[in-house]
């Protein structure tokens, strides 16, 4: 009680500055553990210092003011590191880390470079469901796979270490997506990083890709029986990247990480392609490229 009384002597203003110096996570800790904190641990020149600096990305009208706008600098960060909001062209989509405040972004299937995107034949645009983006890019049938993706460097966090996913779905029948593994590279600054992954796990031999029954493919069942005969399984020991289940319910490939430096003023180009083997693809639902802060371990 002593302690508590001592405490509760500080000035708000020197508190304030303390808790400045910790983390979101520390400073609802405080507020919960100490009445004497409370005060000082939700005044928005605490959570001002969370907040990234500057301003954020104009976002899509309405997307944080439901059901009202924010009434303080810890409710926005509550709310931006919630889940994603949408920016205006509502093609990219933004939120928080909820650790260190680094912004965090997924570019959409739409806001992508696809090969043959454009033509029917070889991929389709279909609605999505379970997603902040309206539409998702679902390949038809391609030998030549090619995604490019790019974001300006001044739109992330500085002297963060960042972390590119595709995140993707797979129809019932899809098939081609195991073998030859595809490349993915990181461009970013002088900094150039490339790493064989696959979009097929060892762990998708019955192909159930969790796709809602909305989710049409149009690909002619016996191309897949012969697919599947031949099913090539990827070794642990090749160092190929495998895709992860995500708890919404994708799946996500990690692409590589990099750096974003202090000062940089140029873009970050993110690949995923595979161009050389000729064999045909299909099945693969992409509804974007996620760039997330990097955790270690």
């Amino acid at each position: 009680m002593e302690e508590a009384c001592e405490i509760a002597r500080l000035p708000e203003e020197l508190v304030s500055a303390a808790l400045a110096r910790t983390s979101p996570r520390d400073a609802c800790r405080a507020a919960a553990v100490s009445p004497a904190f409370r005060a000082a641990a939700d005044s928005d020149a605490v959570w001002a210092c969370f907040l990234p600096p500057g301003a954020l990305p104009p976002l899509a009208d309405g997307d944080l003011a439901a059901p009202a706008p924010p009434s303080s600098k810890k409710e926005l960060f509550l709310r931006l590191s919630a889940g994603p909001a949408l920016l205006q062209d509502r093609l990219v989509s933004v939120w928080l880390d909820r650790e260190t405040g680094a912004k965090c972004y997924m570019l959409s299937a739409r806001n992508l470079f696809i090969v043959w995107g454009d033509t029917p034949q070889y991929w389709t645009w279909i609605p999505l469901e379970d997603s902040r983006f309206s539409e998702g890019a679902q390949l038809m049938h391609v030998c030549w796979f090619e995604i490019r993706g790019k974001i300006h460097s001044k739109m992330l966090s500085q002297d963060t270490t960042y972390a590119a996913y595709m995140v993707f779905k797979t129809t019932y029948n899809f098939y081609g997506l195991d073998f030859p593994v595809q490349e993915a590279s990181i461009s970013a600054g002088a900094t150039n990083s490339t790493r064989k992954v696959c979009l097929q796990g060892n762990d998708d031999d019955d192909g159930e890709g969790g796709v809602p029954e909305n989710y049409r493919p149009m690909v002619p069942f016996p191309r897949l029986r012969l697919r599947r005969r031949n099913r090539r399984v990827v070794s642990h020991e090749e160092n190929v990247a495998l895709p992860q289940q995500r708890a919404d319910g994708w799946m996500e490939l990690e692409l590589g990480e990099f750096l974003n430096e202090g000062g940089d003023d140029g873009e970050v180009s993110i690949s995923l392609v595979e161009t050389k083997g000729g064999n045909w693809k299909s099945g693969l639902i992409v509804q974007g490229i996620e760039i997330r802060r990097k955790k270690s371990g």
